[in-house]
């Protein structure tokens, strides 16, 4: 699998195994800056939490107490600075390339491969924070999303990772990329439509339904064990959700 540097800016085209192309939005200054700014504001309410807690605990009120009672600032501070410049490296690795901010914000950190990044890459990129972040208000990675290709910033160029726009499909078509396709080696395309039908089931008419229903799993296998047209609407639909399963 590689990536594609032709096409638009504002595209990022990941090539899969079975040489189908998938093209997906790069998210944009607008989208990075919905996103961190969600994420900042959770992170200092959890480090401005910690330590309010702490503070309580360790000296009874909202102060630092008698100089005797000083040994307990590290234990109260330290957690909190911790909490504040590890957020969004551990939480993009848990949630993969994701944060809260970053997933109310509908966007995704991908490699320029288009799999899912690794502990290096998010560590490099979040390390390269304090410089995007010079001399305020993020002025350098602002400036760099603005005017780079892929609306990089410098802790993308870093780490080589992308942040792209996570449609509805998009992240369940860049897993299947990532890794090979699916069990059966289904063109990802094919899954995505799957994907869609199973979608708007409810809302289809019964018999436009099948019919797409049969076409699409004879596409998936051209020769199965039972031929899709003898499929009921129930085998039909269980078989397309048994191909959309991601493996």
């Amino acid at each position: 699998m590689n990536s594609s540097n032709e096409g638009p800016a504002e595209q990022f085209t990941v090539q899969g195994m079975t040489g189908v192309d998938l093209t997906l939005d790069i998210a944009g200054p607008g989208s990075r800056s919905y996103a961190f700014i969600i994420d900042w504001h959770i992170r200092l309410l959890l480090a401005l939490a910690w330590i309010g807690m702490s503070l309580f605990l360790a000296t009874g009120g909202w102060h630092l107490g008698e100089p005797r009672e000083q040994a307990a600032t590290w234990a109260i501070f330290l957690p909190a600075a911790v909490i504040y410049f590890f957020y969004h490296p551990v939480l993009e690795l848990l949630m993969r390339g994701q944060s809260p901010g970053k997933r109310m914000a509908g966007v995704r950190v991908a490699t320029r491969e288009g799999g899912q990044p690794g502990t290096g890459a998010i560590l490099i990129r979040n390390v390269f924070r304090l410089v995007d972040s010079l001399p305020s208000l993020y002025a350098i990675g602002l400036l760099c999303t603005l005017f780079s290709r892929q609306r990089v910033r410098i802790g993308d160029m870093a780490a080589g990772t992308v942040l792209l726009s996570n449609e509805r499909f998009a992240t369940r078509s860049l897993d299947r990329l990532a890794g090979t396709g699916s069990a059966g080696g289904i063109d990802p395309n094919l899954l995505d439509l799957i994907d869609q039908l199973l979608e708007r089931w409810p809302k289809l008419d019964p018999t436009r339904r099948l019919e797409l229903a049969h076409s699409l799993l004879l596409s998936a296998d051209p020769a199965p064990p039972r031929p899709p047209a003898e499929l009921n609407e129930k085998e039909a639909h269980a078989r397309l959700v048994a191909l959309a399963q991601p493996t």
